[in-house]
């Protein structure tokens, strides 16, 4: 048998660490070995958060520009090709199946929050004034270690559904679940750039992270206090938005509240226009 070699997912493909190192796992359940085996995790550098952000920079525009309707169709494939590859997921297959069903709901919300978070503005003056939500643009998320894959997707799914491009820095102590969605993303239509996937010491990499000029926002649900206070002051300093939550241990946790998640990854535009003569 083949050994799995796992890489980072930047800019649409898989990358070795720009600094060679990598973590080792022991006792990650494998068939191959038999029962379990030790597996090396690239262990990414300040130089690989740069450039996946520079990735998410570089899709951002063409990502943002698709229809509502086609960024559904994306999303609805990519909760396919992740059921199609559940089962080499490492992680529970109820935890998999409320993913994929998560990925089908903001599906369904990339036409409809629009009208919903928009509209038109009364004024007492002969204009026309109304807004319109747009993405906000490069969302980070620092994933939870549990669930790593649930508590991934529901902070993924409504960022795509937005319009936005996502910078992830994956679990801590489960990386390999989320590495294993960068396989799915390879079959899911899914542009590259649009998603990018950073294995590490979460310590090294969300505080560069955060304190990046070009991100635009940070969804932190590490669930670190003193992390969370360190991602507080770097974002500060590039007015970069900040939304600390608890993980969505559940497929009920992760839609509950759609336009709450959806409202914090976008911007009003409000435009006026004169009505008459």
């Amino acid at each position: 048998s083949v050994r799995k070699t796992y890489k980072l997912f930047i800019g649409g493909s898989f990358v070795r660490s720009e600094s060679g190192r990598y973590d080792r796992i022991e006792g990650v359940p494998s068939a191959a070995a038999g029962s379990a085996a030790a597996v090396n995790i690239p262990r990414g550098s300040r130089k690989d958060v740069r450039d996946a952000v520079a990735a998410g920079r570089k899709a951002l525009p063409g990502w943002a520009a698709r229809t509502p309707y086609n960024r559904g169709q994306i999303l609805y494939r990519f909760a396919e090709a992740l059921e199609s590859r559940a089962a080499d997921i490492g992680a529970e297959r109820a935890e998999v199946e409320a993913s994929i069903d998560v990925l089908v709901h903001y599906a369904g919300w990339t036409d409809k929050f629009q009208p919903v978070l928009g509209g038109i503005n009364p004024v007492a003056a002969p204009y026309l004034s109304f807004s319109v939500p747009e993405p906000t643009g490069v969302v980070g998320i620092v994933a939870p270690d549990a669930p790593p894959v649930l508590g991934l997707i529901a902070e993924m799914a409504p960022a795509l559904a937005a319009g936005n491009t996502v910078v992830a820095v994956l679990s801590d102590e489960r990386p390999l679940p989320g590495l294993d969605l960068g396989e799915v993303m390879g079959i899911a239509d899914v542009p590259g750039g649009v998603v990018n996937l950073l294995s590490g010491r979460r310590s090294e990499l969300a505080p560069v992270l955060a304190g990046h000029h070009a991100l635009n926002a940070i969804l932190d649900v590490s669930g670190d206090s003193a992390l969370g206070a360190e991602i507080d002051k770097l974002a500060a300093e590039s007015v970069t938005r900040v939304r600390h939550a608890t993980p969505a241990e559940s497929y009920e946790a992760a839609t509950g509240d759609p336009l709450s998640r959806l409202e914090a990854l976008t911007e009003l535009k409000t435009a006026w226009h004169p009505v008459g003569a």
